[in-house]
């Protein structure tokens, strides 16, 4: 392989990088929704995997039940972390093209 050559990967893989970099930062402004309880909890997650609000019905609310209310809150904060991922992954798909990049970017501690 050429100096050339190599050099042109290179500089095609920093750019990637840099791409995957403001993707990163631009996630963490999109944010996604998840309920549970047919609605009783809500819980919203950015693209940067960090739950930013939770919403929890005063009805679902039973001292006599905590277990419910903290199965609840488990279910919709999972389910938004998951759609988060998604979201990110859906992203990322439309940046490598499909390819899988392990590493680049620190994108690992979220995935």
């Amino acid at each position: 392989m050429s100096k050339k050559m190599l050099g042109d990967i290179m500089r095609e893989a920093q750019k990637l990088q840099t791409e995957m970099q403001r993707m990163q930062e631009e996630s963490k402004k999109k944010t996604v929704e998840a309920t549970a309880g047919g609605g009783m909890v809500t819980v919203i997650a950015n693209g940067g995997g960090e739950i930013i609000s939770m919403k929890i019905e005063k009805d679902v609310v039973n001292p006599d039940d905590v277990e419910m209310l903290q199965d609840l809150i488990l279910a919709a904060a999972n389910e938004a972390l998951r759609r988060a991922q998604e979201m990110v992954n859906e992203e990322m798909s439309k940046l490598t093209g499909g390819m899988q990049m392990p590493g680049l970017g620190g994108l690992g501690k979220f995935f």
